[in-house]
């Protein structure tokens, strides 16, 4: 179990050391697995992430920490610090020192203070930032910010900055690509149309070669029966969409149309666009994906027809209608996935809330039980020394009376007489 060294109390940020949002806690076994109870520092009581007065400074914690009442220290998460946790478990062999690649990731991107849990298994990594809104959990991955408290091991994991860092743009991506719900990939939507689309996908190209050189291509696009919203989006307007993201997507879908799929020259082109802007190159995924590049990967995956220069000029119209009608149609089922998602959303705030107000009631249940274990032992403590105590002084009362009694027979016989 990892301990922080008295002889070296600063490995622990100082964002964290100056404020007095410190417990202590200890192991013990609740319903046949370890549970670590939050106990008060130097007053031995048990604490509450809840509950300001049971929190002491990170030097009390720590000089709690080091005797028999405590196995470690923690800090507790408030509304009033700006500091998030996030919580990776069984991400790590505490044997070999391997990582998932997913917790790789995320730390990698957060790039501030990481430390490996007590256990080994996993990290904490803490930063500046505001959580966004929805979930806060989803399988190994955990974020906190209030209400609750983390253990502090302060074992510094190698590499990783030694200060507590602002980070709230990744923060938000990661919670968004590791927490909230995710997309369809890809991959799933190209599984549906099956066939010649699956290579398609696969291969991010059309079956046709199309070759057009940039501005002729440009040229054809502007003049088809979608033109116009071409044009609107090549010059960066994004009136329509909710997002910005949304029109960079539907201008990606108008270029995989034209260019046959071709990934390159649908890049080239986009960035000639007035929607271009430093996202694009952005690394936004686990897989070392930019924005830009899944962008690309998903509008050509969503590209049910391609124009085919061999059949003729005339035939634009047609397949441009049906990419304007897969558009829109591609647009209700966005907005219909957009009301389920947010359905969702607010189902899973629902249920964290009250997966939270049970684990704080179940926090003060454990806490209340663990008090009262502490008391009946201190009750039958006393009355052990109580009963030692009464039948010492029994013994001793006992010797007077005797001896008070024979003077009183002696008294009663010889009249108080003695010869």
């Amino acid at each position: 179990m990892s301990e922080i060294s008295t002889d070296e109390p600063e490995v622990i940020p100082e964002t964290l050391r100056e404020r007095d949002q410190w417990v202590c806690w200890r192991e013990e076994e609740r319903d046949g697995k370890p549970t670590k109870i939050p106990v008060t520092p130097g007053a031995g009581g048990f604490a509450s992430s809840t509950e300001p007065q049971t929190w002491r400074s990170f030097e009390t914690a720590l000089e709690y920490r080091g005797t028999e009442h405590a196995d470690g220290v923690g800090f507790v998460f408030t509304d009033d610090d700006p500091i998030v946790g996030v919580d990776l478990d069984d991400c790590r062999d505490p044997e070999t020192g391997d990582v998932d690649d997913d917790a790789q990731d995320i730390i990698k991107r957060l790039d501030s203070y990481t430390e490996v849990s007590p256990s080994g298994t996993g990290y904490h990594v803490l930063i500046t930032g505001e959580l966004p809104d929805g979930r806060n959990r989803r399988g190994s991955v955990e974020l906190y910010d209030t209400a609750r408290f983390f253990t502090v091991t302060g074992d510094h994991v190698e590499g990783t900055p030694s200060r507590v860092a602002r980070r709230q743009d990744a923060l938000t991506a990661i919670h968004r690509e590791y927490v909230q719900d995710t997309e369809r990939e890809p991959a799933a939507e190209s599984e549906q149309r099956g066939g010649a689309d699956d290579e398609a996908a696969t291969t991010g190209t059309a079956d046709v070669d199309v070759d057009l050189e940039d501005k002729d291509l440009l040229e054809k696009a502007r003049n088809a029966s979608n033109g116009e919203k071409f044009e609107r989006l090549w010059n960066g307007n994004t009136v329509g969409y909710d997002s910005q993201s949304e029109a960079d997507m539907a201008l990606c879908c108008l270029l995989a149309f034209w260019t046959g799929g071709d990934r390159t020259q649908m890049d080239h082109l986009f960035r000639q666009s007035g929607l271009l802007r430093e996202k694009w190159d952005e690394v936004h995924y686990a897989d070392g994906s930019t924005y830009g590049e899944k962008t690309i990967e998903r509008a050509i995956a969503t590209t049910s027809e391609f124009y085919d220069p061999d059949a003729g000029d005339d035939t634009v119209d047609r397949y441009t209608t049906s990419a304007e009608s897969s558009a829109d149609a591609r647009d209700d089922s966005e907005r219909s996935r957009a009301y389920l998602a947010e359905k969702n959303r607010l189902l899973s705030e629902r249920i964290d809330d009250l997966e939270a107000t049970l684990e704080q009631k179940t926090e003060r249940i454990d806490t209340l039980e663990a008090e009262i274990e502490r008391l009946t032992d201190e009750l039958t403590t006393r009355d052990q020394q109580d009963g030692q105590s009464q039948g010492e002084q029994a013994a001793t009362t006992g010797g007077s009376r005797s001896e008070s009694e024979t003077q009183s027979v002696w008294e009663r016989l010889f009249g108080g007489r003695s010869e």
